[in-house]
């Protein structure tokens, strides 16, 4: 009998040939090259100079006779700056082609990798390098075309993280399941629907938002009735149950088997799928929905393996997590300064949890069997807009199109202003607020690209909006009197570290890239940068000269500072980065980094 999968045989693999393997390879290996450089992973050995390029070699130590060679230069923050075409492999008899997987298999001990994580490691690459030949074959929007695109538009043609190598693993995932849940790949879907018995489901929402709201506004009355009607049908009342969505990979793949003993025994029961239809986003388990924007998104457990963690959700976050938007939205909506700049969050305002009992009751460690059912509602960003408004992810900033075109470089020329004039607008918008929650409350975020929404009015950044609060939020002042829902929040700092997180998050993963991109792709002088970025700060500290003991004991302008390596902490533990209760304190880092900044501190 002939088996049917969602998609045939030659489709799973029709965009793999050898001339995008080829250029996908070579990018990817840039990327290699640059970041494991950066990390001080590799040490290039630079030749000669010419015109301000240094031309380097890579040996393999396993094989003296192999050599990467390649044309770059260093930037600031040790930011290898490759000139892709200049890459070469070669050997005593000529050139070899370029191959990410053979580079890791070459330079595996100089990774540092255990053999037990390194073909899970290679299988993430691969899966990399397989999801940027199917945006290569099937084609993106162009950068020029980006500019006047759909918030949404937009978050489908994002690549992924800027630091990573294996940054869209999504080890779990078969060919379909690419094709039909990647957020690339693009093609809306419904979500999948359960009831959960009281008895093991929880629901916790802000003080004013109750169960009845939720699936009044995400559900209508028909949906309700349709979902009340299969369980009285069943002999089980409605009103013993939380209804919820699960994304489908996760019911067909994990849930309807794992979880085989409470759907057996009516605890857990399958509803059927929504009306409405959403699309991923990066995060890859959170959910747009693009039949009623104004909704929710929503956010479900994911078990697959993606970029160092399995996208779980711990029931325990989302019990506490709309206790703590609720908190920080308060504390920022009545601060002066932060509404002044616009700066809001995107509330986690409700969440259902479902604890398997049998895993809970026997496993006393954390696991991400604990983590495989839970739904979050967090607020569109469709709400918080005015008419003229647009929405962008940050992570456009450091996008390149297949065609090797930058988008902020066509952005910033959109907007009508010179370069300087937009940074200076997008500083204002990006990282005062940050600035301003540092020294204010010791409050840190993970402002990645992600992780930040821009709003922006002809083309001009106007305010920012941060989300993925309750799960990536920290207080580093530990003394400081906050809600008991919060106190998970406090993390224990050394005070050396407590500028880290900026630093880190800030500097090393946001704007390095941004530079690099300008200079690229602009011919933007690389001082002028760091100077917008030096002048932003003091900006900020002239405005609000209370804190200047603050300034001086957590100095930005420091003459140089330690950054997290994101690759050195995948490469160690590929399912758990950061140890949630010690995150800043870590002795994975890329070593000393010159301050970019430091010099224009009395400017």
């Amino acid at each position: 009998m002939k088996i049917s999968y969602p998609i045939s045989p030659q489709d799973a693999a029709s965009h793999l040939s050898p001339t995008l393997w080829e250029k996908v390879n070579r990018q990817h290996l840039r990327k290699i090259l640059a970041e494991f450089a950066h990390e001080r992973i590799i040490n290039p050995t630079l030749q000669t100079e010419t015109n301000g390029w240094g031309q380097y070699q890579l040996t393999v130590p396993s094989n003296r006779q192999l050599t990467y060679l390649f044309n770059a230069k260093i930037l600031a923050l040790n930011h290898w700056y490759i000139a892709a075409e200049s890459i070469q492999k070669v050997d005593q008899h000529g050139p070899l082609p370029l191959d990410s997987l053979r580079f890791i298999v070459e330079f595996n001990q100089e990774m540092g990798i255990s053999q037990e994580m390194l073909p899970v490691y290679m299988e993430e690459v691969c899966s990399t390098l397989s999801g940027s030949a199917y945006t290569n074959h099937y084609g993106k929007a162009s950068s020029p075309d980006l500019v006047n695109a759909t918030y949404q538009q937009i978050e489908g043609t994002m690549t992924g993280h800027p630091r990573f190598i294996a940054n869209n693993g999504r080890v779990g995932f078969d060919t379909a399941d690419y094709k039909q849940f990647a957020p690339e790949a693009a093609t809306p879907f419904a979500l999948l629907w359960l009831a959960g018995s009281k008895q093991h489901a929880v629901y916790t929402g802000i003080s004013n938002l109750s169960y009845q709201q939720v699936m009044s506004q995400e559900l209508g009355k028909d949906l309700i009735e349709q979902f009340n009607k299969i369980l009285t049908d069943r002999d089980l009342s409605p009103h013993n149950y939380f209804y919820f969505p699960v994304h489908p990979w996760q019911w067909f793949n994990k849930l309807a088997n794992i979880f085989a003993p409470d759907i057996a025994t009516g605890k857990l029961v399958c509803l059927g799928y929504s009306s409405d239809q959403y699309l991923p986003q990066q995060s890859i388990r959170t959910f747009y929905n693009i039949s009623k924007p104004e909704k929710f998104y929503a956010k479900t457990a994911l078990s697959i393996l993606n970029m160092g963690y399995i996208r779980g959700l711990s029931p325990y976050f989302m019990r506490t997590n709309p206790g703590i938007n609720e908190w920080i939205y308060d504390l920022i909506a009545t601060d002066e300064y932060l509404q002044k700049t616009g700066f809001c969050i995107l509330r986690e305002v409700a969440s259902v949890s479902y604890a398997h009992h049998y895993f809970e009751t026997a496993l006393t460690v954390d696991s991400p069997y604990k983590k495989m059912l839970a739904c979050l509602w967090r607020e569109s960003p469709a709400s918080k807009i005015k008419e003229g408004q647009t929405l962008m992810t940050m992570a456009a900033l450091l996008h390149v199109d297949n065609n090797g075109e930058a988008y902020l470089p066509q952005l910033i020329n959109a907007s009508g202003l010179t370069a300087h004039e937009w940074l200076k607008r997008y500083l204002h918008c990006y990282l005062s607020p940050l600035l301003h929650c540092f020294y204010t409350w010791d409050m840190v975020f993970m402002p990645h690209g992600e992780n930040l929404i821009l709003v922006l009015e002809n083309h001009i950044p106007v305010r920012a909006i941060m989300k993925d609060i309750g799960e990536e939020v920290s207080l580093l002042n530990t003394e400081l009197p906050i809600p008991e829902v919060a106190q998970r929040l406090k993390v224990q700092v050394t005070e050396e570290n407590k500028t880290l997180p900026l630093f880190t998050q800030l500097f090393d993963s946001i704007f390095r890239f941004v530079a690099a991109i300008l200079i690229e792709h602009a011919d933007f002088q690389e001082d002028d940068f760091w100077q917008a970025v030096a002048q932003c700060i003091l900006d900020y500290q002239t405005a609000h000269p209370a804190y200047a003991t603050a300034y001086e004991k957590y100095d930005l302008f420091a003459d140089s500072f330690h950054s997290d390596a994101l690759n050195r902490m995948q490469l160690h533990n590929n399912k758990q980065l950061r140890n949630r209760n010690d995150p800043y304190n870590g002795r994975t880092n890329v070593g000393i980094l010159i301050n970019p900044i430091s010099k224009f501190k009395n400017r």
